[in-house]
């Protein structure tokens, strides 16, 4: 149970990656909203990468627009001298200035899409990339589809080994894996707070891994800002909430979705697991496509993320002891 496959590529990944959006530390756009974590202390970063690969990681998922391209200096760092023995995936669509951790806009085109990939492959410190994944959540179908046949060519030329998509959207994922024979993930949102039923399915029916960003719901899910006094700082996205983000607002827990994590949390800690390791378990036992991506930046959280590949998915009783609580929801 420790390792899964990433979808009809057949690579063998851990079946909990690391997310690497946190590391990149900050990013702002030109209206002075916050696009990253805050600050990040680069060698506590290394070493919770090394710790994470340690507890048997063996998936790393960064993008080029994480700190405006310093996530993946980061992790190329971290990943020095062991790159045959891990999986990367990053992302392209957005755009940016690295020397101003500034973030411009964004571009969905073929020829964006190819130069991206030369400054990710050089940030990384490698001649090739795992996964390839298009940023752009709400591109329209046809745009995107535009892009199959130079990924494909990417493919054929040894410089990715496969590509997704990573949107909320089931419609999008499906066009983009029917046209794709080496797509092969969808990237989207998924926790125990924000089920995507018609995603799993999509993910059953193309034999897609589903990797699944916000599985810890922004950090709600840890439990640790519960009734904390304070607020997240001013240079973290969660700090200065953008309209997507429902489970912090200014940089403090939402009531109504703190609500809900104190429900649930018996039956996702009634196995002795902690509260995030029993919402890491639950994405496991929700299908055995999805690939869980907890951000990590310290050696504690590494090692509290990934002693989950031990415990397992949640147990049936529990898993459905938590749907129960949580019906409205769904």
């Amino acid at each position: 149970m420790t390792t899964r496959k990433l979808g009809r590529s057949g690579i063998e990944v851990s079946a909990l990656g690391l997310g690497c959006w946190a590391i990149g530390g900050p990013l702002w756009d030109e209206t002075g909203q916050p696009w990253g974590w805050g600050e990040a202390d680069d060698d506590e970063s290394v070493r919770a990468v090394h710790r994470a690969l340690d507890l048997g990681v063996t998936f790393f998922d960064t993008a080029s627009n994480y700190g405006a391209g310093h996530s993946e200096r980061v992790l190329g760092r971290a990943l020095a001298g062991r790159r045959d023995s891990v999986v990367v995936a990053s992302k392209f669509g957005y755009t940016f200035e690295e020397s101003k951790r500034l973030a411009i806009g964004d571009d969905g085109t073929p020829a964006y899409m190819l130069s991206c990939l030369d400054g990710i492959l050089a940030r990384l410190g490698t001649d090739y990339l795992d996964l390839y994944q298009l940023h752009l959540g709400d591109l329209p179908i046809e745009q995107a589809l535009d892009l199959v046949d130079p990924l494909e060519k990417l493919v054929a030329e040894g410089r990715i080994r496969a590509y997704g998509w990573s949107t909320d959207d089931p419609a999008r994922a499906a066009a983009f894996a029917e046209a794709g024979p080496n797509c092969t993930a969808v990237q989207y949102d998924h926790s125990v707070l924000a089920d995507n039923a018609a995603m799993v399915e999509v993910l059953a029916r193309y034999e897609l891994a589903g990797i699944n960003r916000g599985p810890l719901a922004m950090g709600l899910l840890t439990g640790k800002y519960h009734g904390v006094a304070g607020r997240i700082g001013g240079d973290d996205v969660r700090g200065k909430s953008p309209q997507w983000l429902r489970y912090f607002t200014d940089g403090v827990p939402s009531p109504e979705w703190a609500a809900l994590v104190d429900r649930v949390r018996q039956a996702l800690t009634a196995d002795g697991r902690t509260l995030t390791q029993g919402a890491l378990g639950w994405l496991l036992a929700r299908s055995p496509w999805t690939v869980p991506i907890p951000g990590v930046r310290t050696v504690a959280q590494a090692e509290e993320n990934y002693a989950t590949l031990a415990l397992g998915p949640l147990s049936e009783t529990a898993f459905v002891e938590v749907e129960q609580l949580l019906a409205e929801l769904r």
